[in-house]
């Protein structure tokens, strides 16, 4: 009898124990220590990829698998925090802010970086790949004697602090970060009487800011070719109002003091895009394209890509059709055309998803395509979302190679999106032009959060084109303007000869979207401490300046669009006449914009600059900070500071080793 009740027991607990969890809602709040809200915290449960994040009252609601889990709360700024639920329908959370623990932070030449990366892996950047610190002088003009000793000194200083972070000499690319960006060659000011019109390409990427939150939130200074000021500013939401007539985008113009520079003017230009009801977008053909490779083992690639593909999921309706095509060293076809319906089927193929393997990003992308193609909506949304962290190794994996393909596969009407995911070999640059060739977008998720803003709040504009081709003509006008600068767009300008050339490649505008460009421009009889001497022309005479009107306007913008399915572009003007107002009546939308170009220029110790500062930045986005739903404005304040922290952190090390490395060389000498 005893034998058979402990076998009841253990049957007993094996039915337990194989009980299947049930779903538990839970509801709460995060602060601070003061108790006030904190906006966009993710909230994950741990061990799974279900999330949320806060909003802009701190609260949040996330269903998870059982009245057990715990939770995991991570914001800029905070100490991680851990919870468990204990099946409270309700919770309160108050998170301590972080310290930066100097200790804790090494400085290699003059690049910032935290001893070990979030994956536990020796993290390391080249120091000529950073900006924000003036090089020191390394030499003085005492004798020969002594500058070779320091050289010298520093030579072996610099090789025991790369195998103190685990540098492997004999294998330098399996200890160093191999993260690829290309170099950015600052516009610069030009003499209007010489270059009366500036022409660019608009760009709705933000890939860059969410990419050196990253850096900054590791206790880093992002390198100077990750800092894309034109994506800094278009990441944010700006309040311009909503197209009135038949064209797809209201235009929409502003001119105040430059907040770095007094005597200099700034001017705004700013897009807002028609925002289409999600019940009246038209139906979606989409290919998940996702890689499954090695590289993407880690929890912030593959585990974040499942998790970012199944919140699209669940905005999708039923006349939409998704696929799924993975590659690894070679592609294939996981998952055909499926209706957004069946929500089920299409989150347990994500579910199964598994990395090992090479990269064949090529044969990927042309998979990719031919699914899009053979299932081709006819004046739908047919597009490829591309998951990847861009470390593409087998097959067709040069940049030119992949841009060859990509330009070609436009020309079928498949758009692109590349949502770029990871840290440690990231490939910036390859993501970028993907996106630039493949009439598409480029954002970068860093967490759970990033991938709520573009793949949910984001939608419409994220997924839905509504014209492309999009190009700007600015020309000024001399006898208001001397010298002008476009700020940012290095990658997006354009001969003048191109705007009225229909056949030229420009960047597209979803539901929704906005886009901000910025003019600083020297008025005409203001000092030019920028001009630039140009010798006299030999074979013919400069010609005279001789203005056609006398009115009062400053500039005239144009700008050029196309229909999504369009091949003829179409002509718009708008003037912008001279009425400055004072920094202190400027709009929010400029003040904010103004404030996230200068951070811009900070981060890569712009050379124009001027009198820009951590703290001018801080006050004046501060006092933009508007309806910040989302907690995104609240959010660049904390960068703000971070930033200036370790900035000053650098500063401080870099003198003090400075000091150090003269002490050492003398005592070299001596010996």
């Amino acid at each position: 009898m005893r034998y058979i009740f402990l076998a009841g027991l253990i049957i007993l607990g094996s039915l337990l124990a194989f009980k299947p969890l049930t779903p538990f809602t839970v509801h709460g709040k995060v602060t601070d220590a003061s108790g006030t809200p904190i906006p966009n915290v993710t909230v994950m449960e741990k061990n799974r990829t279900t999330g949320t994040t806060t909003d802009a009252n701190g609260e949040f609601t996330l269903t998870v698998s059982s009245e057990n889990a715990k939770l995991v709360f991570t914001s800029v700024g905070f100490d991680r925090q851990e919870i468990a639920v204990k099946g409270k329908t309700g919770i309160t959370i108050k998170m301590k802010a972080s310290e930066h623990h100097l200790d804790e932070v090494v400085v290699t030449g003059y690049a910032t970086v935290r001893k070990r990366d979030l994956t536990g892996a020796v993290s390391s950047i080249r120091s000529e790949d950073f900006s924000g610190i003036p090089a020191p002088s390394y030499y003085n003009q005492q004798s020969a004697g002594r500058q070779t000793a320091k050289l010298r000194m520093l030579a072996d200083k610099e090789k025991e602090r790369k195998l103190s972070y685990g540098y492997n000499y004999a294998d330098s690319s399996a200890a160093f970060n191999t993260e690829d960006y290309d170099a950015i060659v600052e516009n610069r000011f030009l003499d209007v009487k010489q270059n009366a019109l500036s022409t660019f390409s608009i760009d709705v990427d933000a890939a860059s800011y969410s990419n050196l939150r990253r850096y900054l939130q590791m206790g880093q200074i992002p390198p100077a070719g990750a800092v894309r000021i034109e994506e800094m500013i278009n990441y944010f939401h700006y309040e311009y109002p909503q197209p009135k007539g038949e064209d797809p985008f209201s235009i929409n113009t502003e001119m105040a003091p430059c907040p770095w520079n007094s005597n200099h003017q700034l001017v705004l230009i700013g897009l807002q895009g028609k925002k289409i009801p999600v019940e009246n977008l038209p139906s979606s053909n989409l290919v998940f394209l996702i890689d499954v490779s090695g590289s993407m083992m880690d929890e912030n690639k593959l585990p974040l890509v499942k998790a970012s593909m199944k919140l699209l999921v669940d905005q999708l309706r039923e006349q939409d059709k998704v696929s799924i095509v993975v590659y690894a060293g070679n592609a294939g076809l996981v998952l055909s055309p499926t209706s957004g319906s069946n929500k089920t089927k299409i989150k347990e193929a994500i579910d199964a998803l598994e990395a090992g393997g090479s990269t064949a990003g090529g044969a990927g992308i042309q998979l990719a395509y031919k699914t899009a193609k053979q299932n081709l909506v006819r004046n739908g949304n047919n597009r490829v979302i591309l998951c990847t962290d861009g470390d593409f190794n087998v097959g067709a994996s040069s940049d030119d190679a992949l841009v060859q393909m990509i330009e070609e596969e436009r020309k079928s009407g498949v758009f692109l999106t590349v949502l770029g995911y990871g840290m440690g070999n990231y490939k910036d640059n390859k993501m970028e032009k993907l996106a630039d060739k493949g009439n598409g977008n480029h954002a970068y998720i860093d967490g759970i959060a990033e991938a709520r803003k573009v793949l949910v709040n984001e939608f419409g504009g994220t997924l839905f084109t509504i014209a492309k081709d999009v190009k700007l003509q600015v020309e000024f006008n001399p006898a208001k303007v001397q010298a002008y600068r476009l700020i940012g767009y290095e990658n997006r300008l354009l001969n003048k000869e191109d705007f009225n050339n229909d056949k030229k490649d420009a960047g597209e505008m979803g539901s929704g979207h906005t886009v901000t460009a910025l003019y600083e421009v020297i008025p005409a009889g203001a000092k030019n401490e920028f001009a630039e001497k140009v010798d006299a022309l030999k074979y013919q005479q400069a010609p005279e300046f001789k203005p056609v009107n006398s009115s009062n306007e400053v500039l005239t913008v144009k700008f050029r669009y196309k229909q999504p399915d369009g091949e003829t572009s179409k002509l718009i003007e708008h003037a912008v006449t001279e009425n400055f107002v004072s920094a202190e009546n400027a709009s929010a939308n400029f003040r904010f914009a103004a404030a996230v170009a200068e951070f811009g220029m900070l981060l890569r110790n712009s050379e124009f600059k001027q009198e820009g500062s951590y703290n001018k930045v801080w006050q004046l986005a501060k006092s933009a900070l508007g309806n910040d739903e989302e907690g995104y404005r609240s959010e660049f304040l904390k960068l703000v500071k971070n930033a200036s922290s370790i900035a000053k952190a650098q500063t401080k090390k870099r003198v003090a080793e400075e000091e150090e490395d003269d002490e050492e060389a003398v005592s070299i000498q001596r010996k």
